[in-house]
C-alpha cells in the first residue's frame, strides 16, 4: 500500500493511505473501532480515545515538529520500542524504534498517545 496525500479517503487503503487511515486499519484490523479523525481532532478526542501516558500494543502515538497536534504524524505502538507507521518518505509501512523520530525532521516531537476506549464506537454520543 502505497503512501497518499492527506485528502485520500481515509477507508480506502488498498490503493493508498495516509498516516492516519494506516493507523486506524490496522486498528479495525485487531478489533479496535475508531472514527477517521484528523490528528487534531483524535488528540481533543475524549469519547473514542483516552491520553495515556504508560503505552500498550495498539496505542497511537502522535508527532510533530512542535507540540500542535494539527497535522501531527500518526503511528502505531507495537511494543519493544517499536511503532509502524506509514510515511510520505518512505512510501511504505514501516517500523521503526520510537527513538529514530526525535530525529527525523517534522516528527522530533512526541505530542502523546492515545488509546481507544473498550466501548467505543466511532461516532456515538
Amino acid at each position: 500500500m502505497p503512501y497518499r496525500g492527506e485528502c485520500f479517503p481515509a477507508r480506502d487503503i488498498v490503493a493508498g493511505a495516509n498516516c492516519q487511515a494506516f493507523a486506524y486499519a490496522l486498528l479495525r484490523h485487531f478489533g479496535r473501532a475508531i472514527s477517521d479523525f484528523r490528528s487534531s481532532d483524535l488528540w481533543d478526542d475524549v469519547r473514542e480515545t483516552e491520553r495515556v501516558r504508560d503505552l500498550e500494543p495498539l496505542d497511537l502515538l502522535l508527532f510533530n515538529r512542535t507540540a500542535d497536534p494539527y497535522g501531527a504524524h500518526v503511528g502505531v505502538w507495537l511494543g519493544e520500542g517499536r511503532v509502524i507507521h506509514l510515511a510520505k518518505r518512505v512510501g511504505l509501512p514501516a517500523v521503526w524504534p520510537l527513538e529514530r523520530f526525535a530525529r527525523e525532521p517534522g516528527y522530533e516531537v512526541v505530542i502523546g498517545a492515545k488509546r481507544v476506549r473498550p466501548c467505543a464506537a466511532p461516532g456515538s454520543s
